[in-house]
C-alpha cells in the first residue's frame, strides 16, 4: 500500500525511490509486524485472560503441562494480525503472489479458529473433528493449486526442481495440484503438531521464513536467479516482503511465548504459519529444500505416524509418547532442553538449505 504512496511523493522528491527495493521494504514490514507484536501482545494477553480464553491442557499427557491450563490461547491471532497489516502496508498489493500467500494464511488461520473456538467454549480439548479439519484444509489447499497451475506464466512455475543439480527439473503437469495439495496441508498440520512446548514452533518457523525470503528474493531476480542456477520466476520476489512479516511477527510472539509461555499461539496460528511456509515454498519451487529446512517439523510429524501404526499393528509403541518432544520430556529432559535443541537443529538444517543455492 505504501508502494503506491512513495510512488506518488517521488516526483516530489526522488530519495522516494528506494521504496522499490525489496530487500528494504522486506525489513520494513519485519520491523512493522514487530513493532505491531509488542504494541498489541500485553493488550490481546490481558483481553484473553479476562475472558479466560485458556488453553485446553490433554489429560493424557506429560504430568508437567497440567500446570499450564489456563493460560491464554489464540494468542496466533496476533501473529496473523501483525502479518496480514505489515504486508498490506509494505508490499505491492498488484502482485498477485502476494495476495495468494496471504489468503492461504488467514483461510488456514480461520480453520485454526473455528477449532480454538470449539476446543476453549466447548470444553473439548479435541476442537474441530479432524474429518471437518481435513476437509476444509483440502478444499484451501487445492483451490490454490488450481489457480496457480491455470495461471502458470512460464514452464518453471510448475516443475519440481531438485536441489544440487542445476538442470534438473521434472515438469509435473496436473500433478503440480497434488504436489501443491500436499505441501500445504503437510506443512500445516506439522508444525500444529509441533506446537507443544514454549517456542517449540515458532523459532523454527522464524528461522525458515527468512530462508524462504532470501530464496524468493533470489527467484524473482533475473540475474540472481540465472547466476544461482535456479528457475527464474517473474515477481515472486515481491513474496519476501510477506516472509518479512512473518519472521518480525513470530520474534515479536517469541517475545511472549518463551518459556514460561505468557499465550500460546493455538491453532489458529499453528495451522496459518505452516500453510504459509508451505505456500511459500511452492511459490519458489523449492518443496524439497523445504522438506530439509523442516525437519523438525517432519520429524515431529513422522513421529506421530510411526506411532499410531506401530500400536494398530502391533499394539506396541515406538516412543514413549508421541510427537517427539514429549518423548524427550517423558525420558526426563527439562522442557529448555528440548526446545533450545529442537532450535539448534533448525538452524543447521536451514544453513544446509541455503547452501543448495550455490553447491548445483
Amino acid at each position: 500500500m505504501l508502494i503506491y504512496l512513495a510512488d506518488y511523493l517521488s516526483q516530489y522528491y526522488s530519495g522516494f525511490n528506494v521504496f522499490h527495493y525489496i530487500t528494504l521494504r522486506t525489513i520494513l514490514g519485519a520491523l512493522t509486524a514487530l513493532m505491531i507484536s509488542f504494541l498489541v501482545g500485553p493488550l490481546m494477553i490481558r483481553r484473553l485472560s479476562s475472558r479466560q480464553i485458556g488453553q485446553q491442557v490433554r489429560d493424557d499427557g506429560p504430568r508437567s503441562h497440567l500446570a499450564k491450563a489456563g493460560t491464554p490461547t489464540m494468542g496466533g491471532a496476533l501473529i496473523l494480525v501483525a502479518i496480514a497489516v505489515s504486508t498490506l502496508l509494505w508490499a505491492d498489493l498488484g502482485n498477485r503472489y502476494v495476495w495468494v500467500v496471504l489468503l492461504v494464511t488467514l483461510a488456514f488461520g480461520t480453520i485454526g479458529w473455528i477449532d480454538d473456538y470449539r476446543k476453549i467454549f466447548y470444553g473439548n480439548s479435541k476442537g474441530l473433528s479432524a474429518r471437518s479439519k481435513y476437509f476444509w484444509q483440502s478444499v484451501a489447499a487445492l483451490a490454490t493449486g488450481l489457480y496457480l497451475y491455470s495461471g502458470a506464466q512460464s514452464a518453471a512455475e510448475t516443475q519440481l526442481i531438485v536441489p544440487f543439480f542445476k538442470d534438473v527439473a521434472i515438469p509435473l503437469g496436473s500433478w503440480y495440484v497434488v504436489v501443491v495439495y500436499f505441501v500445504v496441508v503437510g506443512s500445516s498440520n506439522a508444525v500444529n503438531l509441533t506446537d507443544g512446548l514454549d517456542g517449540l514452533a515458532i523459532l523454527p518457523t522464524v528461522l525458515i521464513a527468512g530462508a524462504l525470503a532470501i530464496f524468493a528474493y533470489a527467484t524473482g531476480h533475473a540475474y540472481i536467479a540465472r547466476y544461482l542456477g535456479i528457475p527464474f520466476i517473474s515477481e515472486v520476489g515481491e513474496v519476501a516482503v510477506f516472509c518479512g512479516a512473518i519472521v518480525g511477527a513470530g520474534l515479536g510472539f517469541l517475545w511472549f511465548n518463551a518459556y514460561p509461555a505468557q499465550v500460546f499461539m493455538g491453532d489458529v496460528g499453528a495451522l496459518a504459519l505452516g500453510a504459509a511456509l508451505g505456500i511459500v515454498a511452492v511459490l519458489v519451487r523449492q518443496e524439497l529444500v523445504f522438506f530439509l529446512m523442516s525437519g523438525v517439523f517432519v520429524m515431529e510429524t513422522v513421529s506421530v505416524i510411526l506411532q499410531v501404526a506401530s500400536y494398530k499393528l502391533t499394539g506396541r509403541r515406538i516412543f514413549r509418547m508421541a510427537p517427539l518432544h514429549h518423548h524427550f520430556e517423558l525420558k526426563g529432559w527439562p522442557e529448555p532442553r528440548v526446545i533450545v535443541r529442537f532450535w539448534i537443529i533448525t538452524v543447521i538444517l536451514v544453513l544446509f538449505g541455503l547452501a543448495t543455492l550455490k553447491l548445483r
